[in-house]
């Protein structure tokens, strides 16, 4: 038995000592992802500090690489509290779902279709694997673009 191994398969696209994100198994559309801190926490005025922060810079890049690995220029971030608020698994986290134009026939049928398609499916594994790589891929450019980015600022000011 491969103690790697997870049953069923996730697929995780950043892991980081507070934080993980992966696919969503029933996405309400293509590249839906979950960011949730590691330690258990029922809601998000239970998340520490530090997973707050980090979180908040993960949702940033996290938002960032799937659209590149997408090809969608929009999306949701979503985070429900509480039973009432429509959580329902009871480990606070985010949902960041993309949000592909829709072309219905009225303005207001298109409002009422939030997140996306409105209607959760299950999540195909080989796709998800092929797409939980591309957005690994583009998490690691757009790290390594920023930290471009932050070395061109210090050169630039010594």
């Amino acid at each position: 038995m491969n103690p790697d191994a997870t049953t069923p398969p996730s697929f995780v696209v950043l892991s980081a000592p507070l934080v993980i994100a992966f696919l969503d198994i029933m996405p309400l559309s293509h590249g839906h992802l979950l960011v949730c801190p590691r330690a258990h926490r029922p809601k998000l005025t239970d998340a520490t500090r530090e997973e707050s922060l980090q979180m908040g810079n993960h949702l940033r890049v996290l938002s960032a690489a799937l659209a590149r690995a997408t090809g969608v220029q929009d999306w949701n971030v979503v985070q429900n509290n509480g039973a009432a608020a429509a959580q329902v698994v009871p480990h606070m986290h985010y949902h960041i779902i993309p949000r592909p134009e829709i072309r219905a026939s009225g303005r207001l049928s298109e409002s009422f279709t939030m997140f996306g398609r409105g209607q959760r499916e299950e999540l195909d594994d080989g796709e998800a694997e092929s797409l939980a790589g591309r957005i690994r891929a583009e998490v690691a450019c757009v790290l390594a673009e920023e930290l471009q980015d932050e070395k061109g600022k210090i050169n630039a000011n010594l």
